[in-house]
């Protein structure tokens, strides 16, 4: 679904039937305790890009709000996890390395 900044998002969800206007991102909805969720907070947030370039199923997001700063705007920060491995700490563009193998043909070419 479309974010309130334009993104498509997964994890966003808008209920606008009949003159409804309930939005939340559910990941910020499933962590213990929930955390708040704003419209502004889309904006920064890192999820949209990460699902476009990495798209691996086993993947899962832990999602905090940061501060950078004291007095400044919070944002969305996440951790990734895997869940058919179990690493954490990877760069998620990119993934952890173990779920998607490169094909034959990349591993042929030898560097000098």
């Amino acid at each position: 679904m479309r974010t309130p900044a334009g993104k498509e998002c997964r994890y966003f969800y808008g209920d606008y039937y009949r003159g409804r206007n309930n939005e939340e991102c559910l990941l910020l909805k499933s962590t213990n305790p929930p955390l708040p969720w704003k419209a502004v907070l889309c904006s920064s947030c890192p999820v949209p890009e990460i699902l476009m370039a990495n798209a691996c199923t086993n993947m899962e997001f832990s999602a905090r709000l940061d501060r950078p700063f004291p007095f400044t705007k919070q944002k969305v920060g996440i951790i990734p996890v895997c869940r058919k491995t179990g690493k954490t700490g990877f760069d998620p563009h990119v993934g952890c390395g173990n779920c998607t193998e490169l094909p034959d043909i990349f591993s042929k070419f030898e560097t000098p």
